[in-house]
């Protein structure tokens, strides 16, 4: 499976780093490599109208396992492949013993939305959710979603006109992503809930002027309210428990080193696992910058990019990830994924489980992301364990 992971890592859009985007000719690599390890492990394989790779073994309604082989620009090796390289070798044992019951293997096509911005799509087109208004999403090079689609040899009609499949369940596996597990010297845990996500983005648009000549009392600064809009996020986001805040992106116009900013947009994401919570604090934080703006001669648009609620993840099915871990002589840790994952979109459809794999530091989105072969085949294990319980 490492190995696997870092053949994967070699296929990228990019010279020396991994950056892997929906509808790409490095995807398109990806996804074959998948898929001939799909037909070797003597799964049957097809492909959908967006691109998502389907392997399955057996009749009936499939237990499916899964992630996904997109990435975020410069990403590290293990942050979906390992997933799908887990539920594969898992479905390589079942498939040779003929004792899995019916098991289908996924590596989705998009989930981190790193083209065009919208999360989700290789999982809402293999769960009959996908909207056609997200075809005339443009990336940032002004190519629609519609044509990306076509251009990869997909069907953007197909994919908004799919079926709600009917699955027995979906366990998928993922490194954690965050420090906990490490923290505590363990090898895997349990996630009992994925944590709701509030995006949005802001518009500062004050007055463009020569840095030279024009006085600092009558700037309009879109940066420096820009600037007290992102500490004002941060502070927001400490003073609850659970929640985390940020400002991930910010661009300028005209972006000149000797001219005042005339506009600022901003990227905020905020999440919590209290629907609640996390919602009464964007609102705070939209309040807040408007007062900045309003206090700077400034004018601010709010425009909400996406509103996910939280997501409790089944007990019955999580209960056998709790049984399997178990069954290691693992003590078992239950925690909150911060994360958005695939998980999210198939819990509307059919109960829903998630492992966590630790991982060296927390480090994730990010080429030092790192797992250790031996927690790796401890997950391997427990997820077997789970498919043949399920069976």
């Amino acid at each position: 499976m490492l190995a696997r992971a870092d053949e994967l890592a070699a296929i990228s859009e990019e010279d020396g780093r991994l950056t892997r985007g929906f509808a790409t000719p490095a995807l398109a690599r990806a996804s074959d490599r998948v898929a001939t390890w799909m037909e070797d492990a003597g799964l049957t394989v097809r492909r959908d109208a967006v691109g998502n790779v389907i392997g399955r073994v057996g009749a009936g309604r499939p237990l499916v396992l899964g992630s996904h082989i997109d990435t975020v620009p410069d990403a590290g090796r293990y942050d979906g492949p390992l997933g799908v390289l887990l539920a594969l070798a898992v479905a390589e044992r079942v498939a040779a013993s003929g004792d899995g019951g019916s098991l289908e293997v996924v590596a989705f096509a998009d989930e981190e939305g790193s083209r065009f911005g919208t999360s989700y799509l290789g999982s809402s087109a293999y769960t009959g959710s996908f909207e056609r208004v997200w075809l005339d999403v443009v990336d940032g090079a002004g190519v629609t979603l519609r044509d990306a689609i076509r251009t990869a040899g997909g069907d953007p009609d197909a994919a908004v006109t799919a079926p709600v499949p009917e699955l027995a369940g979906y366990v998928e596996v993922h490194i954690e992503q965050g420090p906990v597990l490490e923290r505590e010297g363990l090898p895997v845990g349990v996630v009992t809930a994925i944590a709701g996500q509030t995006r949005a983005r802001i518009v500062l648009t004050g007055e463009a002027g020569h840095a030279g000549t024009l006085p600092m009392e009558a700037r309009r600064d879109a940066l420096a309210a820009a600037a007290e809009v992102v500490l004002a996020v941060e502070r927001l986001g400490r003073a609850e428990p659970g929640l985390v805040a940020t400002v991930g992106a910010l661009s300028l116009s005209p972006n000149v080193g000797n001219v005042v900013a005339g506009e600022a947009r901003m990227l905020l994401d905020v999440r919590h696992a209290d629907d609640r919570i996390r919602r009464r604090a964007a609102e705070e934080i939209r309040d807040e910058a408007e007062r900045i703006a309003a206090a700077r001669g400034v004018d601010a648009a709010w425009a909400l990019r996406y509103d996910t609620p939280a997501v409790e993840l089944d007990p019955r099915l999580r209960g056998r990830l709790v049984d399997a871990v178990r069954d290691q002589g693992l003590p078992v840790r239950e925690l909150v994924s911060g994360a958005g994952h695939d998980a999210v979109v198939l819990s509307r459809i059919c109960p829903a489980a998630m492992l966590f794999v630790r991982c060296a530091g927390g480090i994730s989105h990010d080429p030092r992301e790192s797992v250790s072969e031996g927690d790796v085949a401890v997950a391997l294990d427990v997820l077997e364990r789970v498919v043949r319980s399920v069976a």
